[in-house]
């Protein structure tokens, strides 16, 4: 089956620049919006088809090579390649965050060196291939590294190649029916999304009474806890990852604690003051100062550098309890996910390490090695020409980083890549290095705001992508693409990727007038620019040690990573003690995940989830296994698509024109907006002029 054609390559870097230049561009306004690998899978299926009937079939001979544009049919493998290079380019750059908040708040709005940008993009996004590729035998390879996002993927593909036209017996064919569920959840988009956003954040309970703050906190959407449960929006309930992808013993572990920490143990927190919290919203993706009004950094800056003294005139730093949790869960999952995996996968990891492809008894890894695998050296190419780049980057330009910095950051993300792929493979879960990262050089490197974003660049971004490119090896495996043809659509599609949304980026300030400015008529108000500025500036100016260290307020939660640690143990040997009790699928990795998104997202997306979750991934998989194998993997991605597609057309009717305009105003879009919960209402409202907190700080 011919895979390396001319379709491939035209298709696959036609998505490539299409996914990396929108979403390049929609990530700097202000309505969130982004386009995920699915809308490139669809939309290469119709392409790929026409491409099939118009190209000319005439086959060309060049010294002992003949090619042509149309050698066989559109099929599987060349669907899968172009779906793999989409994936792999659709997220940008980590690093344009830093660029755009170098140009507006640290460069007095002057452009940042092309040069600069282009170095620091590429070797951060590029270093993560060779990781995956040099730990392909335990990341990729075994059976137990399922990689849920990429059964979604290879379920549409086989739904696309393999079932189109054919007519079953007694039941729906695959096709058939993710049409049918798809075209239902572009349609009932419109009614969350647009028609009755109501039934998006159906806090009822809150409109009923509206201005009662306790029962706003407990049941409310936008800063309560969100024990209403019930949304009926798909894109909140799959907001941190599909219920139906996520196995079940996972989604109990995050069921158990959130519910635990979420409901029982953050209330009482709340409404024992812990923290200063009354003063503050219950939830709040934001820290606060002592007025109870969100924490301006402006005041303690002085010429777009952290001023101690005008830190002291203003206010100490107070975080929601939701961020405090979110920090204690990431502190407790970035040490347990390294006890769990050594606890439990130490002697699988050495075993496949060891291994060759023939030696594996896995069907799909067998099969595999029939292909010249990539060789190592390739990786290490990589690695050692992105190395290079890095340090001639940090070196040639004022980044203030040293290289030991720059050894210290790629190590973090190197350190973390595979006990945080065995948790996203097997769990479908993920950790967040970039806490880690700015706490390490908020200590190691304080007061240099720029310095931390560069920093937290190389270890964040290196992380992410070794797990981006070990999933897309994934699919590769599942769907028998040659290794080494892979290896060129990733290389060539994330080179592609870095280059577009540089130039894209550069071009939009160069001429949008007023871009990024907080009242920009067509609302590319680069809201992601300004969280992570903020964050420069609290971790790479107040820094951690006036957050975190011994004597600071929220000293507390740093012996997270010691619990993290130990935690484990005990449920490690109870496990083996009892192996056919439950004790056995307990993770306190997994179990951390319930918390660490709680201020970005919300408590009724975890709830909803994980209600959603119970239906498909336990009812469902035990009673109806049958129909469950046969469709649950594609009703996930039917309902994604749906959604997908409906926000692309959203988008470009309803929020492009008339730059967001275009409203529909009824009872059943405002209500919601008018209660305690939508303002954020603390339980205790200061009046003017008046503070809590400590009376001296510094």
């Amino acid at each position: 089956m011919p895979v390396n054609t001319f379709r491939v390559w035209f298709l696959g870097l036609t998505m490539t620049l299409i996914m990396a230049s929108i979403n390049q561009v929609l990530q700097m306004r202000s309505i969130g919006l982004f386009l995920t690998p699915i809308v490139a899978q669809l939309l290469s299926f119709p392409f790929g088809k026409l491409m099939e009937r118009t190209l000319p079939t005439t086959r060309f001979r060049v010294l002992t090579y003949t090619w042509s544009f149309n050698p066989c049919p559109f099929n599987i493998k060349e669907h899968t390649l172009i779906t793999m290079m989409a994936a792999i380019s659709y997220s940008g750059a980590y690093a344009t965050d830093t660029f755009a908040t170098q140009r507006i708040f640290f460069n007095n709005g002057n452009p940042v060196s092309l040069r600069y940008q282009l170095m620091l993009a590429l070797s951060s996004q590029l270093i993560g291939l060779s990781w995956a590729g040099f730990m392909r035998k335990v990341l990729v390879w075994p059976s137990i590294m399922i990689w849920p996002d990429a059964l979604v993927t290879s379920a549409l593909l086989n739904t696309f190649h393999r079932e189109v036209g054919k007519c079953e017996p007694h039941r729906m064919s695959r096709f058939r029916y993710f049409t049918f569920v798809m075209a239902g959840s572009f349609i009932w988009y419109w009614f969350p999304g647009y028609i009755f956003t109501g039934l998006s954040v159906f806090s009822w309970i809150c409109w009923i009474v509206p201005n009662n703050v306790v029962v706003n906190q407990l049941f409310g959407y936008n800063s309560g806890l969100g024990m209403g449960v019930i949304t009926f929006d798909w894109s909140l309930i799959s907001f941190n990852g599909s219920p139906l992808v996520t196995p079940w013993w996972a989604q109990m572990n995050i069921l158990v604690i959130f519910v635990l920490l979420a409901w029982v143990v953050l209330p009482i927190m709340y409404y024992t003051n812990t923290f200063y919290s009354k003063f503050l919203p219950m939830n709040a993706p934001y820290p606060f100062d002592n007025m109870g009004l969100p924490y301006n950094i402006t005041a303690i800056t002085r010429n777009n550098q952290f001023d101690l003294e005008l830190y002291k005139a203003y206010s100490p730093l107070f975080l929601p309890l939701t961020f405090v949790m979110e920090y204690g869960g990431c502190f407790v999952g970035l040490t347990a996910v390294f006890t769990q995996t050594f606890l439990w996968h130490r002697n699988d990891v050495m075993r496949h390490l060891r291994y060759s492809m023939k030696d594996h008894l896995d069907v799909h890894t067998r099969l595999m090695s029939r292909y010249p695998e990539v060789p190592y050296w390739w990786y290490t190419v990589i690695c050692v020409l992105t190395f290079a780049l890095a340090v001639l980057t940090i070196v040639v330009f004022d980044t203030q980083l040293p290289v030991w910095g720059l050894v210290l950051a790629l190590g973090i993300g190197s350190l973390f890549t595979v006990p945080g792929s065995f948790l996203a493979a097997m769990a479908n879960q993920g950790i967040q290095v970039n806490v880690l990262a700015e706490l390490v050089v908020g200590y190691v490197l304080p007061g240099k705001p720029v310095t931390m974003m560069i920093f937290k660049v190389f270890a964040t971004a290196s992380y992410l992508q070794s797990l981006q490119f070990a999933s897309n090896m994934k699919l590769a495996h599942y769907m028998k693409i040659p290794p080494r043809l892979m290896f060129s659509g990733q290389v060539i599609a994330a080179l592609l990727a870095v280059i577009v949304v540089v130039v894209v980026q550069e071009s939009m300030f160069s001429n949008i007038p007023d871009f990024c400015d907080p009242h920009q008529a067509d609302q590319f108000t680069c809201p992601r620019t300004r969280t992570y500025a903020s964050a420069a500036i609290i971790w790479g100016g107040i820094g951690p040690k006036r957050i975190f260290s011994s004597g600071a307020p929220y000293h507390i939660v740093t012996f997270g990573f010691l619990l993290g640690a130990v935690l484990p143990i005990p449920f490690y040997y109870l496990a083996k003690r009892y192996p056919l009790s439950i004790l056995r699928y307990i993770n306190v990795a997994v179990a951390t995940t319930a918390i660490i998104y709680l201020p970005t997202s919300t408590l009724v997306s975890v709830a909803a989830s994980l209600a959603v979750g119970s239906v498909f991934q336990f009812y469902l998989r035990r009673r109806h296994f049958r129909w469950w194998s046969r469709y649950n993997y594609i009703t996930s991605g039917a309902l994604d698509g749906g959604v997908a597609i409906a926000t692309i057309v959203n988008f470009l009717t309803l929020q492009l024109p008339r730059s967001g305009t275009i409203e529909f105003k009824w009872w059943g879009n405002t209500v919601w907006q008018n209660t305690a919960d939508f303002n954020g209402a603390p339980l205790i409202t200061l009046k003017a002029g008046e503070t809590f907190g400590p009376k001296f700080w510094s």
